[in-house]
């Protein structure tokens, strides 16, 4: 097992990495709330539920289906009703939507009750359970309505991850790639190896390793007022594709699409051509493809991106391989780079 501290804020905690710790979750709070999608298999909840002795199981849709203020009002209803008290605790097991969802929950439920997060998927456990980011989506854009509530504990049982459809365990790897491009080259090769798979060796310490950028940057920076940042690199188109398809497009594989746009971006203002490394992960990852739309059906939910000011959109960029930066792009260079970006998904056949 590996456990990553994750620092920042005025309580730590850590990240355990293992198989099997999904039964033997334990937790100081004697009443707790217990919060998983619909689809999340019977013999996970069952572990959680028999570890947590919960005094309500709320199930909640699946993936971003979950992050809406209508379900977010339900599951607060559901703790209500049950009289969950202050000193209880909320405990989401699943996806990284439903964490989000969870852990929003608990922000927010009297003021703020004690979270826990055992994510279930590789994109939850790499980016969505580590750094008390919690929220949900409004029609307008992704991630608009939230709080910052970090976790008292994460633990991801990489057991679960052989119960992934394998177009689930790819698109996850999106943010461990990411997180390569950013900070930890070593990364990228270690995703595209045909060892990365749920059964392959090596799985936990690529996890952990990946789980450990994160928990660095999250550390110096808790409340994104500057490095954090850098770990949106590839979200802006990202959340826009999301936003525009209404979901159709999952987080993981609209990250990926969104990398190889802002590669395009960072070369076209002078930088490294890491064109050739983005490309590799989409032709790994072998995303759906995505409809033809115009650069004006995204340019308006780019606009809302939450790295926007008061002067506009800004872009993570890498202007050199693990050095990332954010700056304003020119809409006329966005315009020219999506039109190359769609020429490059043209000629990979992952346009429609």
């Amino acid at each position: 097992m590996r456990r990553i501290e994750v620092g920042g804020g005025a309580a730590p905690y850590a990240v355990e990495v293992g198989p099997g710790l999904l039964g033997g979750l334990r937790v100081p709070e004697r009443q707790v709330a217990l919060i998983h999608p619909e689809d999340l298999p019977a013999v996970w909840v069952a572990q959680a539920q028999a570890s947590l002795n919960p005094v309500v199981t709320v199930s909640v849709p699946a993936r971003d289906e979950c992050k809406t203020l209508e379900v977010y009002a339900g599951v607060l209803s559901a703790l209500a009703a049950v009289n969950l008290p202050r000193d209880g605790a909320v405990v989401g097991v699943g996806g990284g939507a439903a964490t989000d969802l969870a852990g929003f929950v608990a922000a927010s439920y009297l003021r703020g009750v004690a979270y826990y997060s055992a994510p279930t998927t590789l994109l939850g456990m790499v980016d969505a359970a580590v750094g008390g980011k919690t929220g949900v989506n409004l029609p307008e854009g992704k991630n608009l309505v939230g709080a910052f509530w970090p976790p008292r504990a994460v633990w991801c049982d990489v057991a679960t991850l052989g119960t992934l459809p394998p177009a689930v365990f790819r698109e996850g790897a999106a943010e461990a790639f990411k997180h390569g491009l950013i900070s930890d080259p070593g990364l990228m090769a270690r995703v595209l190896s045909p060892d990365f798979r749920p059964d392959g060796p090596g799985l936990e310490d690529t996890v952990a390793d990946a789980i450990a950028v994160k928990a660095g940057v999250v550390t110096r920076d808790l409340f994104e007022r500057g490095e954090r940042a850098f770990l949106n690199f590839g979200h802006t188109l990202a959340h826009a594709l999301e936003a525009v398809t209404h979901h159709a497009v999952p987080h993981g594989e609209a990250v990926g699409y969104g990398m190889h746009y802002a590669a395009r971006l960072s070369r076209a203002l002078g930088g490294e051509d890491l064109t050739g490394h983005t490309r590799a992960f989409l032709e790994w990852q072998r995303p759906s493809p995505l409809p033809a739309l115009e650069f004006g059906d995204l340019a308006p939910f780019m606009a809302r991106d939450k790295k926007a000011d008061s002067d506009g959109v800004r872009f993570v960029l890498l202007p050199a391989l693990a050095a990332p930066e954010l700056a304003r792009v020119p809409e006329t260079v966005l315009r020219a780079e999506y039109l190359g970006f769609q020429a490059d998904l043209g000629a990979l056949g992952l346009l429609r």
